[in-house]
């Protein structure tokens, strides 16, 4: 039996409203080149990975032009134009679309497309920490920070214990046929290990690293980039 492969899944239909900018922030432009171009040299760049899937709306007006920028640099890059209005759709239209090179045993690494932190060494220890793991999981943050709990005035009605919690991050790796299963059966998730916990199974925690941080509002944009630098 051969082994099982990683492809690198990225859902990329998202419009960032919170941004306020004039296009998607997968777009936006960060120390020189889009967000989502950060994305993808870094997986390009894993050892571990076979292919990498980016999932767009089918009226995105950006993709070919960044990939026609890109020219040989990406050769292992497929686009898919079935983006939903939600992660868990574009998600699934990938998966459906990576079936045709992609077996039920194959590993499928989710990655958001607005974390450019991504490094090819966290890419790396989240495929060797589940490489034997019949289940899959995702990188993830302990939390450090004491957490309140508000009331409905924005008041702090009680002290959350943050002992056994963790900040979800991505890459979220699972295998191909059971994450397949488990977002159709689960229309409400908002990422992948949550329709995995569904089925009644546990996702290993792998930690993460503070720099793989979601671009969600426009400072973020400015931290991602001194972080780049070497400065954050």
């Amino acid at each position: 039996m051969n082994p099982a492969r990683h492809f690198a899944l990225i859902p990329a239909a998202g419009v960032g409203s919170r941004m306020g900018a004039s296009h998607p922030k997968q777009y936006l432009d960060l120390a020189g080149k889009p967000v989502l171009a950060h994305v993808i040299d870094t997986f390009h760049a894993a050892p571990s990975i076979a292919g990498v899937v980016v999932v767009v709306s089918p009226e995105d007006g950006y993709i070919d032009d960044l990939a026609v920028k890109a020219g040989q640099a990406w050769p292992r890059l497929s686009i898919v134009r079935k983006g939903g209005a939600t992660r868990r759709e574009s998600v699934l239209g990938g998966l459906r679309a990576l079936a045709d090179h992609a077996n039920e045993e194959d590993w499928v690494l989710v990655h958001d497309a607005a974390r450019p932190g991504l490094t090819v060494a966290l890419i790396e220890r989240l495929a060797h920490a589940l490489a034997e793991d019949r289940v899959g999981g995702l990188l993830a943050l302990p939390v450090v920070d004491t957490l309140k709990r508000s009331d409905d005035d924005g008041r702090a009605e009680r002290t959350v214990p943050r002992e056994q919690l963790w900040a979800a991050q991505t890459p979220q790796m699972f295998r191909h046929g059971l994450l397949t299963r488990a977002l159709e059966q689960a229309p409400d998730v908002t990422d992948e290990a949550g329709a995995i916990e569904r089925l009644g199974l546990k996702p290993k925690l792998v930690e993460g690293s503070p720099r793989n941080f979601k671009i969600t509002l426009p400072h973020d944009l400015a931290l991602a980039e001194l972080h780049m630098k070497g400065l954050g």
